[in-house]
């Protein structure tokens, strides 16, 4: 039997994944371990490998094969457009991505003006305002504190994640419209979906079970 190989986006969402998986009986030791410097994790009775990667490029490695499964959030899914099945919400790390910024900015998105807009997510800026809102603006491609951006007067407006909306009011500015609800997805690559379709279709029966036990709410697009 050949090994399944998962990528997991680091952080928080690698360790809210392990707590999940625990409870359908994957579990790897060897990520246990804070001081280790080891890439791979393996579990060599279940026959299932791990690796942690920065989450822009879990859909990467799972349209390529590299990972038969990735654990990634939707923002992300939606940034890197890859090749791939979302098979599953798995319900954590819920937020929005929402266009932010003052209230004086309201009127300039309801008559379509033409804006600069700020944002770490311009593929998903983009097909908001061109695909959906029939808006055209000239998106900035920022890195770091996005919501710099309309208090300097770099852009009008950004799309960014919004949590709590907490640091969004502390500097004056506020969400203005929503583009989509966010929370992390198991993807899968589309050869692997094929060739190991038993194996990986009970996984995310089980994990189903599990998440619809807990009242989340899971989906899929296969």
């Amino acid at each position: 039997m050949r090994y399944l190989t998962f990528a997991l986006g680091k952080g928080r969402l690698a360790k809210k994944t392990m707590e999940l998986f625990r409870q359908i009986g994957i579990t790897c030791e060897e990520m246990q371990d804070p001081a280790t410097r080891k890439l791979i994790f393996v579990n060599e009775e279940l026959k299932l490998k791990f690796f942690l990667a920065k989450a822009p490029d879990v859909p990467t490695y799972v349209e390529y094969g590299a990972a038969d499964v990735g654990i990634v959030g939707k923002d992300t899914i939606l940034e890197e457009g890859r090749r791939m099945y979302e098979v599953l919400d798995l319900g954590y790390g819920r937020c929005r991505m929402c266009v932010c910024g003052p209230e004086s900015a309201r009127e300039l998105l309801k008559h379509q003006e033409l804006i600069r807009v700020a944002t770490k997510y311009p593929h998903i800026a983009k097909d908001y305002f061109y695909n959906r809102k029939h808006q055209t603006v000239e998106i900035i491609k920022l890195n770091g504190s996005i919501e710099l951006a309309p208090i300097v007067g770099l852009s009008e407006v950004i799309v960014d994640i919004v949590e709590t909306g907490s640091t969004l009011k502390e500097n004056g500015l506020k969400v203005l419209e929503e583009v989509c609800p966010l929370s992390a997805r198991m993807v899968v690559n589309q050869v692997s979906m094929k060739m190991e379709n038993e194996r990986i279709g009970k996984i995310i029966g089980e994990l189903k079970a599990v998440l619809q036990e807990e009242g989340q709410i899971c989906g899929s697009s296969v």
